[in-house]
């Protein structure tokens, strides 16, 4: 062949290879936003310009909570030592609402960056790591309803990366997972595990110690009916709903009657229903 064929040849290979080739994934603008959320099957970060959450001075009935999560990320925020945090209970008691409303109470320090994480994804965390600790910012990575079932093992890498390994977590990225569980791990599977363990001690100790690598254990309990109502009232007068006081009071508690439970969730799908039907928005 002619050097001007191999030429050609080469460059049509050349181009051929690049078609084949997944595209670099765009580097992140983490300025262009204070949260994201990231995915593993979409290959980057999504900015979230609105985030929803709520006031952290509307979260009422979780006071001792409050003060330890806002503490915890308001040191972390200034570059001081701060814990991983498990946020476990009972439901619809503002788990994850006191997260993201830790953070939207400092949004006015720049730096600090809420990024989301899917249960789903949590084997990954590691390469999430590694991007964000090349980043001049600070990073709550967070994921909602974190769990493991089965014979699911995703947990060892979560576990390795929060406290073990020869890198360590980032000193630039702090880890905040809300779960209905305190162990994180079903009681079941602990115990299905440990029937057929040599020593069922080492089972167990090994599950719970995925807890241990949380540095803080944040507790929620289901409310009490005074609890219950406040969270309601403080909803009315943030949102001025114009309704009588005793109607309030009378509805609120047949609403958690019908539904079964009072937690922060309740109230707020009450102020919801009430809002629509005296024609007010939120």
């Amino acid at each position: 062949m002619k050097k001007k064929d191999i030429t050609a040849y080469l460059l049509r290979l050349t181009e051929a290879l690049e078609r084949l080739a997944p595209p670099l994934d765009p580097k992140p603008d983490f300025s262009s936003a204070d949260a994201f959320t990231w995915r593993r099957s979409s290959g980057g970060f999504h900015p979230v310009f609105s985030v929803n959450r709520v006031e952290l001075v509307l979260l009422k009935g979780i006071k001792q909570q409050k003060d330890i999560l806002f503490n915890n990320t308001q040191r972390f925020a200034h570059g001081l030592s701060a814990n991983n945090a498990l946020l476990w209970g009972a439901r619809g008691m503002g788990k994850s609402s006191l997260i993201k409303a830790v953070h939207g109470a400092l949004s006015d320090i720049d730096t600090l960056k809420l990024i989301e994480i899917h249960r789903e994804d949590i084997d990954a965390l590691p390469d999430l790591l590694l991007i964000l600790s090349h980043e001049p910012f600070r990073f709550i990575v967070f994921c909602d309803d974190l769990s493991f079932e089965g014979s699911e093992t995703s947990y060892k890498a979560l576990k390795s990366t929060l406290d073990g390994g020869v890198e360590g977590r980032p000193k630039n990225v702090i880890f905040y997972a809300t779960t209905n569980r305190r162990h994180l791990i079903a009681r079941n599977i602990m115990e299905n595990e440990s029937a057929t363990a040599i020593n069922p001690n080492e089972v167990i100790d090994e599950k719970v110690s995925l807890s241990d690598r949380f540095g803080l254990w944040v507790g929620f309990h289901n409310c009490s009916q005074d609890d219950y109502l406040l969270m309601v009232s403080a909803y009315v007068d943030h949102y001025k709903l114009i309704v009588p006081p005793e109607l309030v009071r009378s509805e609120a508690l047949e609403w958690s009657i019908t539904r079964g439970a009072r937690s922060g969730r309740v109230a707020w799908q009450f102020i919801c229903d009430l809002a629509g039907r005296v024609g007010q928005s939120l």
